[in-house]
């Protein structure tokens, strides 16, 4: 509030109107606030086509220079009081005879919301496609499975000429479009993707509009390699794209065992506004699963032994001569191979005892996904109806091992689960004479069937309790176990509402109903000894038969405001939530009705030309869903079952968040930089109760006990380009700290978790010969929880050095460390590649050579620090290989 209060109180507002000597308006003139005898702008304002200007700005100077610019007109200065005030002025034409013009593009360009930046300001010689240079663009981030980041917030659409045709999936485009083929990257602040709200419900995210070269492009990039390695390697990409005003399309075939992850570029990372309807990635539920080979926190290619073949298809046409309604049709389907291997020592600090296990995976996924999208987005009517089909037929397969001071055990698992799924998501806004009416439909129905298999089943060392002690189930050697699931889903929403827009402010009541329905069915089979006590696998205790509904009638209202300076927007709803699960065979019949109020708001204010300041709140309630409400024993992975109490209520978490955000990007200087906090506080009426044996088996269960969760984070960014250096840096900080509660082996336990990482990035092209990227993280973790007081630090750094010594002709060099340290226990993983590249610059082909771990390093050393456990983690990498890659684009 203080920090509000200042901002007000110091900033002023100059109005007024700029003509030429007869009076008439001069537009796109430039009015800038400079502090006197100093050559720093404080705002600016361009005047619109009346002539019209605003600039708002903070200074504490009695007095400030105001300067107003315009083509064919004589520059003005005037100093004026540091106070609001209207002035207006006529400029006095200058004409000045042009003996040698020479045109300079702007690298970064601002007009309203819309920043430009020109691409070729920032790319380098190695550069190839459109996610190449943008990492070097100040105030974005590209993350490595392509999600775009603008100010640290990921952006809410993809545009290319104003068309959204990947419909949020665009990682494809963003991986395999020529930087070439674009002119500028505009990113649109506060972006509202229907055209009918623009104005009138104010949005915090930005969006990214690529602007191409031709009016009509055929482009694409294609690579075809083969190399040297156990087994044979290949790496094929071809990626053809096709953009005009009235089509567009983008066909994307992707194959390699060489450790790259292309499956996930149909992923959406990029999500439009919910007046749009409900988009999401559609999954599958996995309850069941083998045991998993660590991943270590190295780049994909350094680990991934992988056979994969991806296959995509993207069509955008109009189909009106108005060019407003739009079909897409979208397709992809995967075939993927994948085998992990890791081996983990574990101390139980509780326990104390020491125990071991390794774990040999193979993971097979085969799924197929379709979309059919009509859409009207214009300025009179909003139409979008998606319907999407998914089919999985996924797999996964472990070879176990695991070892303590008694014994050693030996295990084959399984996991086979299909998955069919439909949705179907319609929004429609129709305007009603100064009104709009919004109604929205979504169904969705899923089938999901898993099956859990361990030979022997006296692998599995469960325990249980019996005399008041530990013991363990005895299943019969030789035996199997075996675990069956199956879920079908029905998710339902619909709602309607109206809005009245009047002097800035919009009111949108909305009444809407969602129902849920979900049927578990599963069962546990396996064979014990008979020793007395041992568990009864016919008892109803290993079956669940339950329904899980949950119908929500709600009634809300939502309040937007939208001015120059000001952006508000909440929502006040009432949810009047009906929630029953039964279970006849194991006695389960639980119900909730429950009232709440769960109201969210968010507030920005844009001051000084430069700067924005935020605030946002809202309270959320869960109240759990099928995982919790099962009452019989499921065996989710041979590492132990999980259960859940069938007197125990219905779970019940209720979320309070409050966060701040201050952000400032100035194009002039080409200075970005944002800063913020965020506080959530969960309430939860069941806490987690593990019993974990000296083997490391355990069986969860839940119990009626209040418990809360709290998290503080403090995040920072800045970043700047240096135009003269041609040098991009950016610096990142954030601290994390999380409380939490559990119970583990009948020991509470009160768990105080603070993560801190500090990051840097650069590149530098300022020499002709040499370009540089590199990025630099530092971590470090405290735990407290009364078991143990450890702390663990971590050190990564990518440094990518490419040297051109003739024209057409580069050298890569590649150096990705990666170190962790635990009390006197540091390990450190140095990976090294090298590329020689040459380019057929007439043809627009690159030749590459390129070889990986060139110390063929085949483990990755880490140490994980858990709630009661310390664990030494060695995980198999790929070794080294060669590769032969031919580049080219399409055009």
């Amino acid at each position: 509030m203080f920090f509000f209060s200042v901002i007000t109180l110091a900033q002023k507002t100059v109005t007024g109107k700029i003509t030429d000597e007869d009076g008439v308006a001069i537009p796109s003139a430039s009015v800038t606030i400079e502090e006197p005898g100093k050559d720093a702008i404080l705002a600016y304002g361009i005047t619109n086509s009346k002539g019209e200007y605003k600039v708002t700005f903070t200074s504490s100077e009695p007095n400030v220079d105001l300067k107003v610019k315009a083509f064919n007109q004589k520059t003005l200065t005037q100093q004026i009081s540091n106070s609001n005030q209207n002035l207006s002025f006529k400029l006095q034409p200058e004409a000045t005879e042009i003996k040698e013009v020479q045109l300079k593009t702007k690298m970064i360009t601002a007009r309203g919301d819309t920043i430009a930046y020109d691409l070729k300001a920032f790319d380098s010689k190695n550069d190839r496609t459109l996610a190449d240079v943008m990492k070097k663009i100040p105030g974005i981030e590209v993350k490595t499975d392509g999600t775009v980041l603008y100010q640290g917030n990921p952006i809410n659409k993809f545009y290319v000429e104003g068309k959204d045709l990947m419909e949020g999936g665009y990682g494809t485009i963003n991986n395999s479009l020529p930087k070439d083929a674009v002119a500028k990257v505009e990113v649109l602040e506060n972006h509202q993707p229907v055209k009918m709200l623009q104005g009138k419900i104010p949005s915090d995210a930005a969006a990214l509009n690529i602007k191409l070269k031709k009016n009509v492009t055929m482009t694409g990039r294609g690579e075809v390699g083969s190399g040297f390695g156990d087994p044979w390697l290949w790496n094929v990409k071809l990626t053809p794209m096709f953009f005009s005003k009235k089509q567009q399309w983008v066909l994307n075939y992707k194959t390699n065992n060489m450790g790259e992850q292309v499956e996930n570029e149909g992923n959406i990372i990029g999500f439009g506004s919910s007046w749009e309807g409900r988009r999401s990635n559609i999954g599958q539920n996995n309850w069941l699963s083998v045991e998993n080979a660590s991943v270590p926190n190295l780049p994909v290619r350094r680990y991934l032994f992988n056979n994969v073949h991806y296959l995509s298809a993207n069509y955008l046409t109009n189909i009106d001569k108005k060019q407003e309604w739009e079909l897409k049709t979208n397709a992809n389907y995967t075939n993927n191979a994948v085998e992990r291997e890791s081996t983990t020592y574990v101390t139980d600090f509780q326990q104390n005892t020491q125990y071991g296990y390794s774990f040999l995976n193979n993971f097979y996924t085969d799924k197929l996904k379709g979309e059919l999208i009509f859409t009207k987005n214009a300025k009179k009517g909003f139409f979008k109806n998606v319907t999407t089909f998914s089919q999985f037929w996924n797999g996964e397969r472990a070879d176990a091992n695991r070892w303590d001071a008694l014994s050693n055990r030996f295990g084959n698992q399984s996991v086979q689960s299909p998955t069919s799924s439909f949705q179907n998501s319609l929004s429609t806004i129709i305007p009603w004479k100064e009104k709009m009416v919004n109604l929205k439909s979504y169904i969705s129905y899923q089938d999901d069937t898993q099956t859990l298999q361990i030979t022997p089943a006296n692998y599995l060392q469960i325990p249980f309790i019996q005399n008041n002690a530990f013991a363990t189930i005895p299943f019969a050697p030789g035996s199997i176990a075996l675990q069956n699931y199956r879920m079908k889903t029905l998710d339902t929403s619909h709602s309607a509402n109206i809005s009245f827009t009047t002097k800035g402010w919009t009111f949108t009541p909305q009444i809407g109903v969602d129902f849920s329905t979900d049927n578990l069915t599963t069962n546990f089979d396996g064979v014990t000894t008979g020793v007395t006590g041992a568990p009864d696998f016919n008892s109803p205790l290993y079956d669940n038969a339950l329904k899980f509904t949950e119908v929500t009638p709600s009634a809300s209202v939502g309040i937007n405001y939208k001015s120059d300076a000001w952006s508000l927007f909440s929502n006040i709803p009432v949810n009047f939530n009906s929630i029953k699960a039964e279970d006849p065979a194991r006695n389960v019949y639980k119900t909730l009705n429950r009232t709440t109020f769960t109201p969210n708001i968010f507030a920005q204010y844009t001051f000084a030309s430069f700067f924005k300041a935020s605030v946002n709140g809202n309270i959320s309630n869960n109240f759990g869903d099928i995982q919790t409400a099962y009452a019989g024993y499921i065996l989710t992975s041979p590492g132990g079952f999980n259960v859940m109490n069938a007197n125990n209520p219905i779970p019940q978490t209720t979320t309070k968040s409050l966060g701040g955000r201050l952000e400032y990007r100035n194009p002039l200087n080409n200075l970005f930089f944002n800063t913020g906090y965020r506080l959530s506080d969960s309430k939860n009426n069941l806490l987690a109760s593990s019993r974990v044996n000296e083997s490391g088996f355990s069986v969860i269960e839940y119990i009626e006990r209040e418990n809360n969760r709290e998290t503080n984070t403090l995040y920072a960014e800045i970043g700047k380009y240096f135009p003269k250096f041609k040098t991009n840096l950016s610096v990142t900080f954030n601290e994390t700290e999380t409380i939490s509660q559990q119970l583990r082996n009948d020991d509470f336990i009160d768990n105080k978790n603070t993560a801190n990482s500090l990051g840097l990035k650069f590149n530098n092209t300022y020499f002709s010969w040499m370009s540089i990227d590199f990025n630099v993280s530092k971590s470090w973790t405290k735990q407290t929880n009364g078991i143990q007081n450890n702390k663990t630090e971590g050190y990564n750094h990518n440094l990518n050095v490419f040297f051109y010594p003739l024209e057409n002709h580069t050298i890569g060099f590649y150096w990705d460390q990666i170190n962790s340290t635990f009390v006197d226990t540091q390990y450190q993983n140095a990976f090294y590649d090298l590329s020689y590249q040459f380019s057929w610059a007439s043809k627009k082909i690159d030749f590459e050579l390129k070889w990986m771990n060139i110390a063929n390093r085949k483990v990755f050393e880490r140490i994980d620090l858990n709630l009661a456990t310390v664990a030494q983690t060695t995980m198999l990498l790929r070794p080294s290989q060669v590769m032969f890659t031919v580049k080219f684009n399409f055009k």
